[in-house]
């Protein structure tokens, strides 16, 4: 297949995030050639991969800082205070127009499918929040939710900020199947046989072809979207660390002192951003490479 074409900004809605104004200045001062072009495309695309994170990183900047910071003695409990900045960071950004209203959908959605995981998980012992709080649902403080939450709004986010198409993406009835049985899994391997190697084995049949197309800046690359999965996964992985040594939650491995999370739940998250990327999908509707799409 040749290279689709550049993508060619189009006019800034009313309705556009800020960050329309900042990609359109940063693409106005392009270098056309050379390292410096290298050099531009990798910073943009990291600033770009930032600002998708922005919801994720927050979260992660205030575990670690209510660890080392938080007062013992507060009146407030530190999971209460996680769980009000998580929802004044949400207000904010809608108000700022730092995210969209469709992606607060996405990341409401996401709050709930999470919140029932933890819910359920806790009460089997994969994991606890050993701290007290009052904004909880049983053993599971409300901020817990806004953790699945940050995926969903990095996914949302991030597809809209790097015009996302694809090429071969499967129907998406089989993708709605194949989350469906990721989410049901979950719950039933507890009882039933683990079938997670099953639908490893369904996710490369489906998506082994499937190319994603992103822009960096205005000509887009493109990667193996299991390969895209992957990566982010890992990443989920680094901050899952970050947030089991804040002591925010805890693996019953970790109840004497920290230590790394095995390195096999990366493969938990792999499953889990298929979730993720089937529900953003019901919203954003994967688009071929030639499709005209807003950019805002």
């Amino acid at each position: 297949m040749g290279q689709p074409p550049p993508l060619r900004p189009e006019p800034r809605s009313p309705g556009a995030t800020r960050f329309a104004r900042v990609r359109a200045a940063l693409e106005a001062a392009r270098p056309t050639s050379g390292a410096p072009a290298v050099l531009y495309e990798f910073a943009v695309f990291v600033f770009k991969q930032g600002w998708a994170c922005l919801f994720g990183a927050l979260m992660l900047a205030l575990l670690l800082a209510t660890h080392f910071l938080y007062p013992a003695g507060a009146p407030l409990a530190r999971y209460d205070f996680l769980t009000i900045c998580a929802v004044v960071i949400q207000v904010l950004m809608l108000a700022f127009r730092l995210e969209s209203r469709r992606e607060a959908v996405v990341i409401l959605a996401f709050h709930i499918v999470g919140t029932v995981m933890e819910l359920f998980k806790t009460a089997h012992g994969s994991w606890l929040y050993p701290e007290p709080g009052v904004l909880k649902i049983g053993a599971v403080p409300l901020f817990s939710g806004f953790m699945y939450a940050a995926v969903g709004s990095y996914i949302a986010r991030v597809w809209r900020i790097f015009d996302f198409r694809f090429t071969r993406y499967p129907p998406r009835w089989a993708t709605v199947a194949l989350a469906a049985a990721i989410y049901v899994n979950f719950f039933a391997h507890h009882w039933l046989p683990d079938i997670r190697l099953g639908l490893f084995a369904l996710t490369i049949l489906l998506f082994a072809r499937t190319r994603i197309y992103f822009a960096p800046v205005a000509m887009p690359r493109w990667m193996p979207l299991l390969l895209g999965w992957l990566l982010v996964a890992l990443f989920i992985w680094f901050a899952e660390n970050i947030g089991t040594f804040s002591h925010s939650w805890r693996y019953p491995g970790q109840a004497d002192a920290w230590s790394l999370v095995p390195i096999g739940k990366i493969g938990a998250w792999y499953l889990l951003m298929i979730i993720s990327f089937v529900l953003v999908s019901l919203v954003q509707r994967p688009q071929p490479p030639d499709a005209g799409l807003s950019r805002d």
